[in-house]
């Protein structure tokens, strides 16, 4: 059996660790759940610390680019999740990936920009 290197090791990231990744504040995230029923990520111990799954982490990156990238309100959020579930995942999909690409085009630009 072959090592996967590629592959994710960590099976759930704290509140703090998805909150930098989405640079949001914690509380935001704690709003999050109680708005979005779906959002219920695992509370381990008896102090309930929240365990984030990487379900949960594409459920945030979904609230996330309708809320804060796009700007709607989350009562409009709701009911396009609610409404078109898989236009909303794949349309965040998308929008991942056009980040991503603009961030390697702009680092080639750089790059290119040097060897002048």
């Amino acid at each position: 059996m072959a090592l996967n290197l590629n592959k994710n090791l960590k099976l759930f990231y704290s509140i703090k660790e998805v909150a930098e990744m989405f640079g949001l504040n914690e509380s935001t995230l704690r709003f999050w759940e109680t708005e979005f029923p779906y959002l219920k990520p695992k509370t381990a111990g008896p102090s309930k610390v929240r365990q984030y799954s990487t379900k949960d982490i594409e459920q945030i990156r979904l609230i996330h680019n309708l809320v804060k990238v796009r700007g709607f309100k989350i009562a409009a959020a709701k009911k396009i999740i609610n409404s078109n579930r898989d236009g909303a995942d794949k349309t965040a999909e998308v929008l991942t990936r056009l980040i991503t690409v603009r961030d390697e085009l702009q680092d080639m630009k750089r790059q290119l920009d040097g060897l002048q």
